[in-house]
């Protein structure tokens, strides 16, 4: 077989289509650089063999730059076998048209298939451009998600609300303030809510801040009140800057429970509440009974 004619007329047929056919040459584009990878794969004698040595790969590389475009240098070639190799992985998630191959170029540089699926499944949900896309995996998402998640995640278990919340919780710091107290702390989640939001995970809306409720004949205000229409539920955000302690916990609850009779309609699910705090302390976690009750430290950068 002549595996250089089969790779060049796959790339030709695919020039040709997307001058034809420019709505679906994001489609076209895949399918053809993963049919090249499999070629690729095929013509150094199958995946095992394909891992060592890619002189055919930079043989194929050259003439290809010469007889149909520059953009087909070995680095591109290299990428499609990847590619290829990556989908053709039982663990991989089907492969998505929804992403482009920039994105796709993007997650290749991992070798956590489960790192990978990740970042698949919410370039999909939130409908992320490169950038974002980038910005995402530069902030390091993934790791930040605790190790029961990513076990959710393999398992493709149904998540919960809490799963998804990033540990830490990256929070800018735009205006360079150098003492972090709680209002300066709020001020600046305020300033770029859409990124907070984010960071705790998806479904997440934004009600008001110094959010007004009266217990007795005192008044008293959440730092942070929201929503989540995923799960149906009115959602307690409480900042503190200092370790999390077992006092923040009844404070919470509180408001928790005066959410719960005075906002939630019956067709809502209870409130949930978390803690965001300068340091984590499991200790103190580990003897909550409500499983409501949350907590993530934060990171000003």
């Amino acid at each position: 077989m002549n595996y250089y004619k089969e790779i060049k007329q796959e790339l030709l047929n695919n020039e040709i289509y997307k001058k034809v056919k420019d709505y679906s040459k994001n489609k076209s584009d895949l399918m053809t650089y993963f049919n090249v990878g499999r070629l690729l794969v095929d013509a150094q004698g199958g995946e095992k063999r394909a891992k060592y040595g890619d002189n055919l790969i930079k043989e194929y590389s050259i003439k290809l730059s010469k007889e149909i475009d520059k953009k087909y240098s070995y680095r591109t070639l290299f990428r499609m076998k990847q590619f290829y190799i990556l989908f053709s992985n039982e663990k991989v998630s089907t492969l998505s048209t929804q992403l482009t191959w920039s994105h796709y170029v993007e997650l290749l540089k991992f070798d956590d298939i489960n790192k990978i699926n990740y970042y698949i499944k919410i370039a999909e949900e939130q409908n992320l451009g490169v950038r974002e896309l980038r910005n995402k995996i530069k902030n390091k998402e993934y790791e930040r998600l605790d190790d029961k998640t990513k076990n959710k995640l393999i398992a493709k278990e149904k998540p919960k609300v809490n799963d998804f919340i990033k540990n830490p919780i990256i929070i800018k710091n735009t205006l360079d303030y150098k003492d972090i107290s709680e209002q300066v702390l709020k001020r600046l989640i305020l300033e770029d809510i859409p990124s907070f939001l984010k960071e705790l995970g998806d479904g997440f809306s934004f009600i008001k801040d110094e959010f007004k409720i009266k217990i007795g004949d005192r008044y008293n205000y959440i730092d942070l009140l929201l929503f989540n229409y995923i799960y149906n539920c009115f959602v307690v955000i409480e900042l503190k800057v200092t370790e999390f302690k077992s006092e923040h916990i009844g404070q919470i609850r509180k408001y928790m429970n005066y959410i719960d009779k005075n906002l939630k309609n019956e067709l809502q699910e209870n409130t949930i509440g978390i803690i965001i705090c300068k340091k984590n302390n499991y200790f103190v976690l580990e003897y909550v009974s409500d499983d409501r009750i949350f907590e993530a430290e934060y990171k000003v950068v």
